[in-house]
């Protein structure tokens, strides 16, 4: 996908990402799965400000629902990590 390394690094280490448009976006997805959906008017107006709109928050909605689906269903069917992936296999090391 060609994602900055840079980004995964930060994303991982639970770090600030390098633009503020991005952290935005960080901070708009965390704030969507921690809430359950239910963002606050504050939080969704930061997300406006850095410049997105209600269709990115769609987005955000549909990427998040394919990522559960996928999960979940591997993880019932206990799908073993593709040979290409498992390079970039990692394991958080905080909760």
């Amino acid at each position: 996908m060609k994602v900055d390394p840079a980004i995964t690094v930060a994303l991982r280490n639970r770090t600030a990402l390098h633009t503020k448009k991005l952290q935005a976006l960080h901070e708009m997805t965390l704030s969507i799965v921690r809430n359950r959906g239910n963002a606050s008017e504050a939080d969704i107006q930061s997300f406006y400000d850095a410049g997105y709109d209600s269709q990115n928050l769609l987005d955000i909605i549909l990427g998040l629902s394919q990522k559960i689906i996928s999960n979940y269903t591997n993880h019932l069917a206990e799908t073993p990590l593709d040979e290409g992936f498992k390079k970039f296999a990692w394991e958080s090391k905080t909760t």
